[in-house]
């Protein structure tokens, strides 16, 4: 039986896999979350390693804070940068698949035109860089390592716009919303049952992803849209960034290409509308 180790596993995706690992009778899951082992805490993460000897390890674990990395850049790099760095090493010392989650913040948010993985990346924000800073450390590290760029991930699970959207819709009479940045959501779910696909795959084909649900939206029209799910009498403005300033920039595009991850994997994606209906049922119940 294959064993699959996943880092972060108290965070939404981690949530997310641990639902879905029960599809999956034929490997054998060590769920670890921050308080079991840290990945920063490299000795930790070698006896974790050397006792369950993983076939594959899922890094979910991550600074998500983006706000906060512009102070906690230290902390950021760490867990960000190199404990990937250090996790990537110990998996291929281990001939454990590799696979590490990343973000839309490493491109630089002003294209015309959906990324692909070769584009130029020049993140903005601290959050940003040290992401892309944990990619470079792991490809470094392990030639045969997966990396998934995501982006506007939420879920059933932890603190998302999604879930402050219904809560916000009704508590106020109105709200405001930015209307000029635009990206893909991602249900982690879906993001969840990708990476199962992939590690279910018999061929392996490490390297770079793109992975979002299918279609481009402002977070003012996702706004929307759970108010419309909803039912909400709730009024929307739209707002330009200019007008919810926060510490980090935001990318004002994030829009990904995910034909690589589709056609390598054979991977339908599902349209953001629809995971979103989905996930809000689930929130309802």
């Amino acid at each position: 039986m294959k064993k699959i180790l996943v880092t972060g596993a108290n965070g939404q995706l981690g949530k997310e896999l641990r639902d879905i690992a029960k599809k999956y009778p034929v490997f054998e899951f060590l769920f670890l979350s921050r308080e079991d082992m840290p990945i920063h805490h490299f000795e930790l993460v070698r006896r974790f390693f050397s006792q369950f000897k993983p076939d594959f390890c899922i890094n979910c674990a991550a600074y998500t804070a983006v706000d906060r990395a512009e102070t906690e850049k230290d902390l950021a790099h760490l867990i960000n940068a190199e404990a990937v760095g250090v996790l990537s090493s110990v998996a291929a010392a281990a001939d454990c698949r590799f696979i590490h989650i990343s973000t839309d913040y490493v491109y630089s948010g002003n294209a015309a035109a959906p990324y692909v993985e070769t584009d130029e990346t020049r993140p903005s924000s601290v959050y940003g860089k040290t992401k892309l800073e944990g990619e470079q450390a792991a490809l470094q590290n392990d030639s045969m390592a997966l990396i998934i760029r995501t982006s506007w991930v939420y879920s059933v699970y932890g603190n998302n716009f999604v879930k402050t959207m219904m809560r916000l819709m009704n508590e106020k009479a109105s709200i405001s919303v930015v209307n000029d940045q635009v990206g893909s959501p991602t249900y982690a779910a879906d993001l969840a049952d990708c990476i199962m696909r992939i590690i279910s795959n018999t061929d392996w084909h490490p390297g770079i992803y793109n992975f979002s649900n299918q279609g481009t939206v402002s977070w003012f029209e996702f706004a929307e849209e759970i108010k419309r799910i909803l039912g909400s009498d709730c009024v929307v403005n739209p707002i330009p960034t200019s007008e919810y300033p926060t510490p980090a920039k935001r990318p004002s595009f994030s829009v990904m290409n995910k034909d690589k991850i589709c056609h390598t994997f054979n991977i339908q994606l599902k349209p953001w509308k629809e995971s979103l209906l989905q996930c809000m049922l689930l929130l309802k119940k």
